[in-house]
């Protein structure tokens, strides 16, 4: 709002460059433009500022035709955002959740739907930034997972919000963050995994257990974002359903109702999400929806239990399919290049390479590993692995006799030791030239310089290219 309380964020102190009268009446359109082609019923929001905040939102929302009734806001002293609730049905009661201190309050709503009373907990849990480490958000879970523990048997609850966590974070949570030995708040606290793997629909709808379920595995893998940072897409917000919502009684969740609202405004022009700066654009997070209903839940076939055991491919078999109706097992990859969160893996010395797109940040190079494939793609002719868990993680190995010593034009090789000349974009060596890449465009050379490639990746970008990655890659021979 445009009311000064001392705890303001430097970016949206009232009456500044920054953050004006002007800019709150554009935010709150674009808000509303959202909320309103949503056309939903109850809406979990998150970084709400204060009570008056959320009524301007509301009165704004009344004057363009799709307001709510009936809302309701935590109120954590000291805090420049809360989590609020806005409901065309009443909100019975409301319960601000104190986790600690130092982190955010869980709101608590209850609201009567036809005669059912269902609890909605709306979350916004730790980010992952200034040193966010897993037990912060742990300490959320527990705290809401001790609430569920105390509603009456039978309550209908859902849990939805920005958990900061993906919804298979065991398999991906980050070195730098797991200060828990591998436990992670929304899988094991919240119980939405159990042994090594995620609850599933046919889990929470059959089985009389404590689980809960999450939406995101609706969606195919390739699907399952909502929030995107530097291309790495993530599931941060979900929504979470309790057993009840599956049991005929009350209400119900619709089966493969789940969704991301992506209406094209959302995204520029280059596909990025459209977020808020500078007085234009919406969020940097997209909404996720489900619907729900006072008629039962009906099965589907494809959610019975999946028996069927996890065939054993090779990296050669990746190329020969466009995508991966179901997981597959690569044994003994090893990994012959890691640059940041990607990597290029091979299985045998004169075996195909493929190449892992923002999945590898656990990987190391030099080690060989099982892995469990997910998800792939063909990006602009470049075959890639988008989604991976590791199964297991072996020996590590001398990896000089996996690389080229002459640039043979395979996709998903990796040169080594190669001198050449650059110029227009292309590297020349030995009679023969292809067009070069530097991921970093500072690193690139001037005209007719001799350069020596130490590691380059042959990748595909409507055309065979050799990629460079970092500095370390390639040096200025004259």
């Amino acid at each position: 709002d445009m009311q000064k309380q001392g705890s303001e964020y430097p970016d949206y102190m009232p009456n500044t460059d920054s953050w004006n009268s002007d800019m709150l009446e554009m935010k709150l359109n674009s808000i509303s433009e959202v909320i309103c082609d949503l056309e939903a019923d109850i809406i979990g929001l998150q970084e709400i500022e204060n009570t008056n905040a959320l009524k301007l939102l509301s009165d704004r929302l009344e004057v363009v035709g799709c307001g709510y009734k009936y809302s309701a806001v935590t109120h954590k002293k000291g805090s420049s955002i809360q989590v609020a609730i806005l409901s065309r049905y009443q909100i019975i009661s409301q319960n601000n959740v104190r986790v600690s201190r130092y982190d955010r309050d869980i709101l608590e709503a209850n609201i009567d739907i036809d005669g059912s009373e269902i609890r909605f907990f709306v979350n916004h849990w730790k980010s992952k930034a200034n040193r966010g480490m897993e037990s912060k958000r742990i300490k959320s879970a527990k705290r809401l997972q001790r609430c569920i523990s105390q509603l009456p048997k039978g309550s209908e609850y859902i849990l939805l919000g920005d958990f900061n966590s993906n919804y298979d974070e065991y398999q991906r949570l980050n070195d730098r963050f797991n200060d828990t030995n591998g436990k992670t708040a929304i899988n094991d606290i919240l119980q939405t995994k159990y042994n090594d793997r995620l609850v599933s629909e046919y889990d929470i709808a059959n089985r009389d257990k404590s689980w809960h379920y999450n939406l995101w595995q609706e969606l195919d893998v390739y699907d399952r974002w909502s929030y995107k940072f530097y291309g790495n897409k993530s599931s941060l917000d979900s929504i979470i359903l309790s057993k009840e919502m599956f049991d005929g009684v009350g209400v119900d969740y619709v089966n493969n109702s789940f969704g991301v609202f992506k209406y094209s405004y959302l995204f520029t022009s280059k596909g990025y999400i459209n977020r808020w700066k500078d007085g234009k654009g919406y969020s940097d997070h997209l909404p996720i929806y489900a619907k729900f209903d006072t008629q039962s839940y009906i099965k589907d076939v494809k959610d019975r239990p999946n028996n069927t055991e996890i065939k054993q491919k090779s990296i050669e078999y990746l190329y020969s399919i466009d995508r991966l109706d179901n997981p597959i097992i690569l044994k003994d990859v090893i990994v012959i290049l890691k640059r940041g969160r990607s990597a290029i893996v091979k299985q045998s010395i004169d075996g195909k390479g493929v190449y892992l797109f923002g999945c590898g940040s656990k990987l190391k190079e030099g080690y060989r590993y099982d892995l469990r494939v997910d998800g792939i793609k063909t990006y602009k002719g470049l075959k890639e692995i988008t989604n991976l868990y590791i199964l297991s993680k072996k020996q590590k190995q001398n990896i000089d006799l996996y690389y080229q010593k002459d640039i043979l034009f395979i996709q998903n090789e990796i040169v080594k030791d190669i001198e050449g000349l650059y110029r227009d974009d292309f590297f020349y060596f030995g009679g023969n030239k292809i067009a070069i890449y530097f991921k970093d465009k500072k690193h690139k050379s001037k005209n007719n310089t001799k350069i020596k490639i130490n590691f380059g990746h042959i990748g595909y970008y409507n055309k065979l290219n050799l990629v460079i990655y970092t500095k370390k890659d390639f040096e200025i021979l004259e």
